[in-house]
């Protein structure tokens, strides 16, 4: 079997040829079975027979449903939409819509009163949990789809883009094959491109998959994840950053931490290494549309200039300042009659994300759509953040713009710190005193922040990223 190859496979299948049905998906309250009893069928009572050939949408309220819908649909439903937590109904009807879905698959009851185009959209089809014993003989099937994987962008604001993949382009970064001794985990929820990843490689490889569940805090998963024995955990930045400022950082001891989805900064890496100094510490590039793009495991910031030479599998080029992409990883094309284009001529995605070359090294600066512009100077928020988050007292930063009659915008910042100062004594203007000192060390002037504000917490979104007014 090699999915890298674009064989055509179902997932059902996939467990089977990885020769370990016992280890297990916990998703803790939500529920825990085995791949085997996954694949089989008795995990979940839904009837695929009646779906096969369907498009359909998957909009259930917790992870062990997901994947229990995830594994039995793929190979019988003819396109599949994830429909993720956190994500404003109001887009439901326009997801069905956009996806085709002629049977939304839930374990809620969708239709409103008085919301008569949520009840018109489609035809719902309830699930329920199975209570069957494992039937082996189910794990073949005699004649699998090549199912679509539609998968929604991950923005804040406004409507979704819908992203089709293919399960080939989706687990072409990963080497199938049983890996004994390790244990998978992730902050993200597996119906966004993060956790679908590690979801997807822990039923290639046959190893454990441990998931939060929505109803607990980041200490108690921290301390599950303990428990469960857990090697391998995946989340953000942010993800990571709240992490470590809990007491129940201290309950895993990982063999390998990974962070993605935003741009892991120095001080991140470091408090990562310093917190689990026997893991490895890698940090990798992927979006929705481009895939998985790199993996850097030497501890630093940013990417060495020739891993864009040489990514096995993986091209990649800087064009006008952001990174492009072109590989079997990425994604088909947006759904929907009003859709950009996802790539270009030549088949490269644009990612948005502005990288500069220094030093033999590229760095990501940010996004293109997310410069503050100060009097015509251009400002990337994440590298102020980056300066502040090497303060010493800083667990994290925010920046973002202020309206200014003369310059049009001005930096400001918000901070979290490890502890909280003293106004006693006066102690906090005058760390807000070395906080801009500190900036303006290592920025130009109109990147340095006009205000301080700390605040107690960060907004992050259900996707594991900050959440920022351009998102």
């Amino acid at each position: 079997m090699n999915m890298q190859r674009g064989s055509l496979i179902s997932l059902s299948n996939a467990i089977a040829a990885a020769g370990a049905l016992s280890s297990r998906l916990d998703a803790g309250v939500e529920g825990n079975a085995s791949w085997g009893e996954l694949a089989a069928g008795s995990a979940l009572d839904l009837r695929t027979d009646e779906l096969r050939g369907s498009s359909v949408l998957l909009a259930v309220i917790d992870q062990f449903s997901a994947a229990a819908a995830m594994i039995q649909l793929d190979g019988v439903a003819r396109r599949m939409a994830l429909y993720p937590p956190g994500l404003s109904r109001e887009h439901l009807a326009y997801v069905a819509e956009t996806a085709g879905a002629g049977v939304i698959v839930t374990d809620q009851p969708l239709s409103e009163p008085g919301n008569s185009r949520d009840v018109s959209i489609a035809r719902e089809v309830p699930i329920t949990r199975g209570r069957a014993e494992s039937n082996a003989e189910t794990l073949a099937e005699n004649s699998p789809v090549e199912t679509e994987w539609i998968l929604l962008t991950s923005g804040t604001t406004g409507r979704p883009k819908l992203v089709q993949h293919t399960l080939a382009s989706l687990t072409a970064a990963i080497e199938p094959g049983h890996r004994p001794g390790r244990a998978w985990s992730t902050f993200y929820d597996i119906r966004r491109y993060g956790g679908l990843q590690i979801f997807l490689r822990s039923v290639l490889t046959g190893t454990p998959l441990v998931l939060k569940s929505a109803q607990q805090s980041v200490a108690e998963f921290l301390t599950r994840a303990g428990e469960l024995g857990v090697t391998h955990i995946l989340g953000t930045p942010s993800h990571w950053r709240r992490a470590l400022m809990s007491p129940a950082a201290n309950s895993i001891a990982p063999q390998y931490v990974r962070l993605s989805g935003e741009i892991a900064d120095q001080a991140i890496l470091n408090n990562l290494r310093r917190q689990y100094p026997r893991a490895t510490i890698a940090h990798a590039f992927a979006s929705t549309e481009a895939g998985v793009a790199f993996v850097v495991e030497d501890g630093l910031m940013g990417l060495p200039a020739d891993s864009l030479m040489h990514t096995p599998g993986v091209e990649m080029k800087v064009e006008a300042g952001t990174l492009r992409v072109r590989s079997n990883r990425t994604a088909t094309r947006y759904l929907g009659d009003d859709g950009p284009p996802l790539k270009d001529a030549e088949g490269f995605v644009d990612t948005g994300d502005a990288i500069e070359l220094r030093d033999g090294r590229y760095y990501f600066a940010g996004r293109r759509d997310g410069i503050i512009n100060v009097g015509g100077l251009k400002v990337h928020p994440e590298e102020v953040e980056a300066v502040i988050n090497r303060h010493p007292q800083v667990s994290m930063s925010l920046v973002r713009s202020r309206k200014s009659p003369i310059t049009g915008a001005i930096v400001v910042a918000d901070v979290v710190l490890k502890a909280p100062p003293s106004t006693d004594n006066g102690s906090t203007p005058a760390l807000q005193r070395d906080i801009l000192q500190f900036c303006r060390a290592e920025l130009a002037l109109h990147k340095v922040p006009a205000a301080i504000n700390f605040v107690p917490i960060l907004a992050v979104s259900d996707s594991g990223k900050m959440v920022r007014s351009h998102a």
